[in-house]
């Protein structure tokens, strides 16, 4: 049996298939590595989305391929979503690879790690790939928080992005697959539930429930010992009062809610044919916080999008002062040649976008700072990460309003001094606030 070895790119979507794909292979004996220098095989799982997460997993595969020269690995394999936009090229330009599996094909990792075959075996695509709780899988989270996918694929018909064409139409796994999914990583150990998919909102949809991601929130609002439970990204369009209610009622559910909005233009919502305007989207939030008071909202914009004019940039300036989100991600535009998109005139220089993006991301810092400053003085329940990355003198953890890996983090200044455990839900005393991070004391 082969010794293994993943690298994982990209958001929590494909972590998720990494993970898959891992139990697979430690399932049928092979034993899994963290180090690529004792790997008899290497996993790339790529992310193809936009032009840095490309450039980031080709200079990744090409890392890789310097094992089959320099360490123990004998066959390098590419998964995931740059295999699915760009299979041929990979094949044709990267001679080292042995192997490349699509998105729907993780059931053939078997196959790709231990197939002897000379040159690459090149897979047909499968289009209804998704993985169900009798699949194995390996968590490389920390052992108190993961993530569950709830469907895959997209239907919608953004004009900047291509994963619908990487991971096909959108389709639901079945509750009762989810719940037992969720019920066995609680036997682990598990506290935080993050559900994920391409539009968590829709979920259930394709199955004609079109009330689904609401009734699977409640009933996994039943499933002890987890605490929290968030889902990410949710389509503007596709939020309805039964959800926010089901947030609001549901005491684990955390009311958090990630929305990418990507614009408040009408002309650039139009161009990237994702509909709505300012107004409507003021309205929605409005809703939102009417129902659940003290929700966190987590957005994303992208700047630059061809056409995107002074105004309408300023505009989206306007209309995130007034919202003031909690949390903002900003992207420049990333120009993809198999996004409809990649057809349209009046290009914005690359200089621009960044300079939009830099006075964007310098506005919302105030707010996060101000709207972090209202916790000062309160009591919160706090989620223990461990160590702090930044300085050893410190402990981090998260609040419910704050996702993995992608919100800020509550850092405690007396946690190396207390008797506390990694994983475990501490209440905390706010004592500071910045841009994007809190710092706090232990209070039990």
């Amino acid at each position: 049996m082969a010794k293994i070895g993943f690298i994982s790119l990209g958001c929590a979507k494909n972590l998720v298939d990494t993970e898959v794909m891992m139990g697979m292979l430690a399932d049928s004996g092979h034993e899994l590595t963290p180090s690529a220098q004792e790997a008899d095989v290497i996993v790339v799982n790529t992310c193809g989305f936009i032009g840095s997460a490309k450039e980031e997993s080709v200079n990744t595969i090409l890392e890789m391929a310097e094992y089959k020269t320099h360490g123990r690995c004998r066959r390098l394999v590419v998964a995931g979503c740059l295999v699915e936009r760009y299979r041929t090229e990979i094949i044709a330009q990267i001679p080292e690879v042995d192997a490349v599996i699509g998105t729907n094909e993780i059931p053939r990792i078997l196959e790709a790690c231990t197939d002897e075959l000379t040159g690459v075996p090149v897979y047909e695509k499968r289009e209804s790939y998704l993985y169900s709780d009798k699949d194995p899988r390996i968590l490389t989270t920390p052992k108190h928080f993961a993530y569950v996918k709830i469907a895959e694929g997209c239907d919608h018909p953004c004009a900047f992005c291509v994963i619908p064409k990487m991971r096909g139409r959108f389709r639901s796994r079945k509750p009762d697959s989810i719940i037992r999914e969720v019920e066995s990583l609680a036997r682990e150990g598990v506290k935080e539930v993050n559900l994920v998919a391409q539009d968590s909102t829709m979920y259930g949809w394709d199955h004609g429930d079109r009330k689904g991601l609401a009734k699977l929130l409640r009933r996994l609002g039943e499933v002890e010992p987890v605490q929290w439970i968030r889902f990410l990204y949710a389509y503007p369009n596709s939020i309805y009062d039964e959800l926010l209610e089901a947030i609001a009622e549901t005491p684990k559910v955390c009311n958090y809610i990630d929305l990418p909005l990507q614009s408040a233009s009408r002309s650039v919502l139009k161009g990237m044919k994702r509909g709505g305007n300012r107004n409507s989207l003021t309205r929605l939030i409005q809703r939102i916080r009417d129902v659940i008071p003290d929700v966190a909202i987590r957005t994303t914009m992208i700047v630059g999008f061809p056409g995107e004019t002074d105004e309408d940039f300023q505009e989206l300036l306007d209309f995130v002062q007034e919202i003031e989100f909690d949390w903002l991600g900003a992207f420049t535009f990333s120009d993809e040649e198999d996004a409809e998109s990649f057809g349209l005139g009046e290009k914005v220089s690359v200089s621009v976008m960044d300079e939009r993006r830099e006075r964007l991301l310098e506005i919302q810092g105030k707010i996060s700072q101000r709207r972090n400053q209202m916790r000062v003085g309160s009591d919160s329940a706090v989620l223990l990460e461990g160590p702090s990355t930044e300085t050893e003198l410190l402990w981090e953890g998260r609040l419910p309003t704050q996702a993995p890996e992608i919100d800020g983090v509550v850092y405690l200044n007396d946690g190396i001094t207390r008797n506390v455990k990694v994983g475990e839900i501490y209440r905390v005393h706010i004592t500071e606030a910045h841009a994007y991070d809190l710092v706090g004391t232990l209070v039990s």
